[in-house]
Formats: structure tokens, C-alpha cells, sequence
């Protein structure tokens, strides 16, 4: 299936794995792009020599010249370094969970590197058109992580009238249907994290894959008890606790997770200090909330890397809920799209009967 997003980046299918922190690494990614879809390596929860590893990993692992990309993090103190990384590695996509400024968007394009946003409104896909951006990933409120509260068959068919660009839809997305949905609003592809997460080429622990797979639709929650912003997740003991708990004891433990986080990730204090800056830049975010954003990336790192479900969170888009198997990338992306020819072409026999003229 041919679209404008699949002759943009070079991929056989209109399909991308999303960077999910800690779970996009370079077996999941190379799965995807085997697959023939565009996986994406999440760049946060590595420093940047760990980035320059998993870049040639994944290339390793695939045929040369499949294409994949590398989600960056626009507000990082090392964003430009890591763009650099990019451009020297050869990696074809940059996509970004908050808006690049100008500048990056320039250089990485100068360089050859597609470079595509993700965005949670008409207005910011409009402003990263504006810069030139080469296509934007549109997430509305079902997708997991951080997200908005507009539904994506509201928020997707807003952008692709807004823009010129291609537009991938995410959030609510997990088979062939969903694709050719997305579609007919004019999306050129989908974006799926959960459904990828839930997948055998997922390094996700198998005890997690569980709570996953036995959710359903009323177990996916958005709360703001984690780092003060809307973040959506599986509900749990924990997140339960995390509710209840008062402010003092959410800013101690935050304190805890910032400095496992500075370890982790190889940042000086002055360097977080800076991305706390960047963060409240433009964003109604109090100094307490900028400190609670050290809890994310721990607590998804005690369930996604070590299994442990009692001690970490679970990001989860709602779909999740219908979500009950653990194919490989390879069978995913084949299923979806062989659902989705086969959703045309029940499309196409309905169109048929319309036109057939009538009977005697």
C-alpha cells in the first residue's frame, strides 16, 4: 500500500512503531522495520554514547538501507548533540515528542534526515508545518503516555485540513480497520505504541505483557499523579497509592527518581536544571511538577525493564483493552494489512451494490 508517508520515508507499509521510552529498543525496532513498517528507537533513557550503540544495532539487524528512525526529546539540554548523531549515523527519520525549534528542523533537513513531530493539536501541527517539518504523527486522547483529551476521530480530520503535510494518525489504532479508518479522514498511515508493545519481539517482561493482556477498556486511566501532567496508564494498586499520596511525600519521592535518573542518564545537575527550564518554557507547569517529571522515566523503568509491576507504571493507550495476543512484528504488520485489504475490499462490494442499476 503505497501513500504519501510510505514514498516519504521509504517503507513498504503506512505503519509506524512509536518510541516508547525503554521499550523501543533495537530488537523491537528492527522487528518493525523487517516488517516493513518504520520503527522508531526511544532516545531518552540512553546517553548518548548508549544511542550511538542502539543506531548501529538496529543497522545491524536489518538489510542495508532499511529505513527506521530516532526519537529525541526537543527540550533536552543535548538535543543538538543528538541531532548530530543523526545526521553522522545516517539514520533517515528524527521524530520528536514535543515540537524542534526552527533551527533543529533546518539542520537535520539539510543534513537529509525526514523530520517528523508528533503533535496533540491543530495548532502545534500548523506551526511545525510552518517551520518545515516533513510530516507530522497526530496522537489523540486514547494513546498511551502523555496525552491530550481530544478523541482522534476529532482531532485527526482538524490536522489534515490544517496542513499540507503527511499525517499519520495515532491513538486508538491496532488493526487493518483502524488504518483504513484512518485513511478516509486522510491520514496517510498509522502510528501504534501498545500494540507494538505487545508484541514477542517486545523486550517488555512477560509478567508485564500479562497485566497488560488481561486489561481491559475501564483498566486504561489517565492520571496526573506521576509528574502533574495527564499521563495515561493501566490502573493499579500503585497508581492508586500514587493518588492518595500527599504532596509531601510525592516531592520526596521525586526528589529519589530525579537523582536515579541523573545516574541513569549520565546528566549533571546543572544539565536537568536546564531541561526543567525547557520544560516549563510555554507550559502553565509549577517547579514541583517539573520535579515530579523525574518519577516518569523510573517508574516506567520498574515495570518495563524490570518486571516489576508493583513498583513501576504501565503507559497504555486504551486500546489495550482489546488487545489479547503476542504476535511477532513480522505477523502484526501482516495481519493488519491484510485486514486492511480486506476492509477495502468489502468498501469496494458495498460501492458496487450502490451503483448497480435497478432491477428490470
Amino acid at each position: 500500500m503505497e501513500t504519501a508517508f510510505t514514498r516519504l520515508v521509504g517503507v513498504e507499509h503506512p505503519i509506524v512503531q512509536t518510541g516508547m521510552g525503554w521499550v523501543a529498543g533495537p530488537r523491537l525496532v528492527s522487528g518493525a522495520a523487517n516488517a516493513g513498517a518504520l520503527g522508531i528507537l526511544a532516545s531518552a533513557t540512553m546517553t548518548v554514547d548508549q544511542l550511538r550503540s542502539a543506531v548501529r544495532e538496529v543497522r545491524s539487524r536489518v538489510p542495508e538501507g532499511t529505513p527506521f528512525g530516532v526519537n529525541l526529546r526537543a527540550d533536552a539540554g543535548d538535543a543538538a548533540e543528538r541531532a548530530q548523531l543523526i545526521i553522522d549515523e545516517g539514520v533517515r527519520v528524527a521524530s520528536f515528542a514535543l515540537a524542534p525549534s526552527r533551527e533543529l528542523i533546518g539542520r537535520l533537513k539539510e543534513a537529509g534526515v525526514v523530520v517528523i513531530p508528533s503533535i496533540g493539536a491543530r495548532r502545534h501541527a500548523e506551526k511545525v508545518a510552518a517551520w518545515g517539518a516533513d510530516a507530522v504523527i497526530v496522537q489523540g486522547g486514547e494513546g498511551g503516555g502523555h496525552t491530550g483529551d481530544v478523541a482522534t476521530t476529532v482531532l485527526l480530520p482538524q490536522v489534515v485540513d490544517a496542513v499540507d503535510i503527511p499525517v499519520v494518525a495515532a491513538g486508538g489504532f491496532s488493526d487493518g480497520r483502524g488504518l483504513v479508518a484512518a485513511l478516509s479522514y486522510g491520514a496517510a498511515g498509522i502510528a501504534m505504541g501498545t500494540r507494538f508493545l505487545l508484541t514477542s519481539d517486545s523486550t517488555v517482561p512477560d509478567a508485564v505483557k500479562a497485566e497488560y493482556l488481561k486489561a481491559t477498556v475501564k483498566d486504561v486511566t489517565v492520571t496526573t499523579a506521576v509528574d502533574g501532567l495527564p499521563h495515561r496508564m493501566l490502573r493499579t494498586a500503585l497508581v492508586d497509592s500514587l493518588e492518595r499520596a500527599g504532596r509531601t511525600r510525592a516531592l520526596a519521592r521525586a526528589v529519589r527518581h530525579a537523582a536515579g535518573f541523573r545516574k541513569l542518564s549520565g546528566l549533571s545537575w546543572p544539565q536537568m536544571v536546564r531541561d526543567g527550564l525547557a520544560m516549563k518554557h510555554g507550559k502553565d507547569l509549577s517547579w514541583s511538577q517539573v520535579l515530579l517529571a523525574a518519577n516518569t522515566p523510573m517508574l516506567l523503568k520498574a515495570s518495563m525493564v524490570e518486571g516489576r509491576t508493583d513498583l513501576g507504571v504501565m503507559a497504555s493507550g486504551q486500546v489495550a483493552g482489546v488487545i489479547d495476543d503476542l504476535p511477532s512484528c513480522a505477523e502484526l504488520v501482516s495481519r493488519v494489512m491484510a485486514e486492511a485489504q480486506q476492509a477495502l475490499e468489502s468498501l469496494e462490494a458495498l460501492h458496487s451494490l450502490r451503483t448497480l442499476p435497478p432491477p428490470g
